[in-house]
């Protein structure tokens, strides 16, 4: 039933600060450990991390270690794999869209 929407039945302090999506941690390292400019540039850090995160299908934990207890070492390859292969497609993503955006910044001002 209804009667209870819109009440809040959680404590925002410890419930919300406990969970999060396991990938970001794995992703925000593999593109700082694949891009130069991302230790640099946190805007294009934090644009191919979104991309990246938006590739990858959500792992909601409340700690890690939940995550790696129940993976074979094997599909935690994977897992690392995936996000390698969704950085590196992410970062290329975003460079060519920098690209596309400066070229039409400058045909524009012809």
């Amino acid at each position: 039933m209804l009667v209870g929407a819109g009440r809040q039945r959680y404590h925002p302090d410890s419930a919300t600060d406990s969970v999060h999506n396991y990938y970001e941690h794995l992703v925000f390292d593999q593109i700082l450990r694949a891009s130069d400019r991302a230790n640099a540039d946190s805007e294009f850090l934090a644009d191919v991390a979104c991309v990246a995160l938006n590739r990858l299908p959500p792992r909601y934990v409340r700690h890690d270690v939940d995550m790696t207890f129940f993976m074979t070492p094997m599909e935690l390859e994977e897992m690392l794999d995936r996000v390698a292969h969704a950085v590196n497609d992410a970062i290329t993503y975003v460079e060519s869209r920098e690209v596309e955006r400066d070229e039409e910044q400058t045909y524009t001002k012809r």
